[in-house]
């Protein structure tokens, strides 16, 4: 005689097919979502980095004008210097003299011709910089109109869904709490390593459903009886006979009905 409290092996098998479906039924929803969630990590990781790059590039300008005004600085200060040099002319006393203030002023003309090729090189550079940054801000609209679409369609994908997910989610959790623990990470076991998630299914003209392989008539009857829990040899899954599968099927389809 069974005790009290103690739950059937039907009633878990019913429990573990009911837990199937809503499982089912989440993947189905997951996979409208598709690979849309992950699509829009990717463009905002791209967008983050172009930005990074835009920021870079804005400042790499920002030196080159630092750079334009010190130069332009330094012809001042030589010109400056050479003047100095041109009054110092009128006051040499010797050859000597004369000669190292003509030195002193090629060198400023050296210093106003060495910043002006260091200011054309800076405008050449900054202007190359410049066409970067059209093209970065260019590419950066584009990858963010990409991006607000596909967060429109993912957000009317989660809009549409989410609500069904959370109850699913919820009742999953219920489900869970009428299954055995080894049962249930058994089913779960069972579920990860298959590949379209079924980790229990009905008997289906007498073999394993989505399974070519005959189940033995003695072996069907003892699913049918609802006494064990009996698993495929094949594919390792659960098995349970169609009445049951049908008559968990209906339930479900109309408490899923009922919550959306």
């Amino acid at each position: 005689m069974a005790k009290k409290n103690e739950v059937t092996v039907e009633v878990k098998l019913r429990a573990l097919f009911d837990l199937q479906l809503i499982d089912s039924r989440v993947d189905e929803i997951r996979n409208v979502r598709g690979e849309l969630p992950l699509e829009v990590e990717d463009l905002e990781n791209e967008i983050a980095g172009l930005e990074k790059r835009l920021e870079n590039f804005n400042q790499e300008v920002s030196d080159f004008d630092f750079q334009t005004k010190e130069q332009k600085n330094n012809i001042e200060v030589a010109k400056e210097e050479f003047k100095k040099y041109e009054e110092n002319l009128k006051n040499v006393r010797n050859n000597r003299e004369y000669n190292s203030i003509v030195k002193e002023q090629e060198f400023q003309q050296l210093e106003i011709q060495l910043s002006e090729k260091r200011i054309n090189e800076f405008a050449a550079m900054r202007e190359l910089k410049l066409e970067a940054i059209t093209q970065l801000n260019e590419k950066l609209i584009e990858r963010k109109k990409h991006l607000k679409a596909k967060k429109d369609e993912l957000d009317e994908i989660l809009k549409e869904t989410e609500i069904e997910e959370n109850l699913l989610a919820k009742k999953a959790t219920e489900y869970q709490r009428k299954i055995e623990s080894h049962l249930f990470d058994a089913y779960q076991k069972i579920r990860n390593s298959v590949k379209n998630g079924l980790a229990i299914v009905a008997v289906e003209r007498g073999a394993s459903g989505g399974s070519f392989f005959t189940i033995p008539p003695q072996v069907q009857m003892e699913i049918a009886s609802r006494q064990k829990i009996i698993t495929d040899e094949h594919s390792g899954r659960i098995l349970v006979d169609p009445d049951l599968a049908e008559e968990e099927r209906k339930k479900m389809t109309a408490i899923f009905s009922s919550k959306k």
